[in-house]
């Protein structure tokens, strides 16, 4: 069991974060926030898949206009991306943001910041504290090299803090982000060490999906593995859902969360296999691609491994020569021709449904 860091509990709109309180998905809408139909429709897709919460870009005055009218019809808190401007923040939050991310390498004025503060205050809104390395890469000119970049990250993120305090407000939720994967657990675990407000983690980018899944896993994974993280994002370029399944794997993965929908367990073959295990599971994977249920099966190609998959597998099949055995919980109920293993595989996963081949 993963052992939670334990933090002040922050309130996002109906949403509780840091405590005891589950790790939540968020995402971002990757439309024109003046398409007030289309960031609708894609807060609403995101709530489906499960985010808690949705951030919108806010850069013009046109923007924070069209965020008020898509928090009205929004199921979900949203959340507003400020960076430059003092004004869309205020902006954002009087038109409904449940909250606000502020970077502090782009907002200095100390007078802005308490008059953001004092309409967070006044409107009930959250406010993340979000340093990018990018940003703070601008501070210096030349290199930096890592163990300077992570201490200028914390201290920026450390000065934000303090006049958030000095202020009487700690309804905040703070991250530090890069693209670089050892940067970004490096500086989490400081700002860990620091402080005890619920943390957001993340890549600021990692790519396509392709290239995004693995730095992503490894990123969000090892820091929720150490009990570091109350909020997370992928980020990856492409259908902001997949954002969201991504990073319910990578809870589910670590038992921070329920998996939402199937699971395919393959072993790896090797020269025990006697029948195509591969391409038997990427049918296997068809099927399942239609179903929005949690169910685990597991394809696997001898007995070495099968039977203990199939004990803890919804469905499974062992294979051998010319022949599969089917498992339901744990236990055979049938042996299965080659040839008709995927149909038979089908029925029980569909309940009956016959496969496409």
């Amino acid at each position: 069991m993963i052992q939670r860091r334990q933090t002040k509990t922050i309130h996002i709109g109906g949403v509780q974060l840091g405590g005891s309180y589950p790790v939540a998905v968020q995402s971002m809408t990757k439309v024109a926030t003046t398409d007030v139909a289309a960031c609708v429709r894609q807060v609403r897709r995101l709530a489906a898949a499960g985010c808690a919460l949705v951030r919108i870009a806010v850069p013009r005055k046109a923007d924070t206009r069209a965020f008020a009218q898509i928090v009205r019809q929004s199921p979900i808190p949203l959340a507003a991306d400020i960076h430059f401007s003092p004004q869309r923040a205020i902006e954002a939050i009087e038109g409904g943001a449940a909250k606000i991310r502020l970077n502090p390498g782009n907002i200095k004025n100390q007078r802005d910041i308490y008059r953001i503060i004092d309409c967070a205050k006044q409107h009930g809104a959250a406010i993340r504290i979000g340093v990018n390395e990018a940003s703070i890469r601008d501070l210096k000119s030349g290199d930096i090299v890592q163990d300077q970049r992570i201490a200028l990250m914390l201290k920026e993120m450390t000065a934000y803090v303090r006049l958030f305090e000095n202020a009487g407000f700690e309804n905040i939720v703070l991250s530090a982000k890069s693209a670089d994967t050892v940067r970004t657990i490096a500086v989490n675990r400081a700002i860990a060490e620091a402080f005890d407000y619920p943390i957001h983690i993340g890549l600021t980018h990692a790519g396509l999906i392709e290239e995004a899944r693995t730095p992503s896993a490894v990123a969000i994974g090892t820091l929720l593995a150490e009990g570091i993280g109350d909020t997370i994002r992928v980020s990856i370029a492409g259908d902001p859902v997949q954002e969201a399944k991504l990073g319910h794997d990578i809870l589910a993965s670590l038992g921070l969360s329920e998996r939402r929908g199937p699971e395919l367990i393959v072993c790896p073959t090797c020269g025990r296999c006697e029948i195509d295990v591969t391409g038997l599971a990427k049918k296997v994977r068809k099927v399942l691609a239609k179903l929005d249920h949690p169910v685990r099966v597991a394809v696997m190609g001898c007995v070495v491994n099968g039977p203990g998959e199939a004990a803890d597998a919804d469905i499974a099949v062992c294979a051998a020569k010319g022949k599969g055995f089917l498992y339901r919980h744990g236990k055979r109920i049938a042996s299965v021709p080659e040839a008709d293993l995927l149909q038979a595989l089908s029925r029980e996963i569909t309940g009956g449904q016959k496969a496409d081949e």
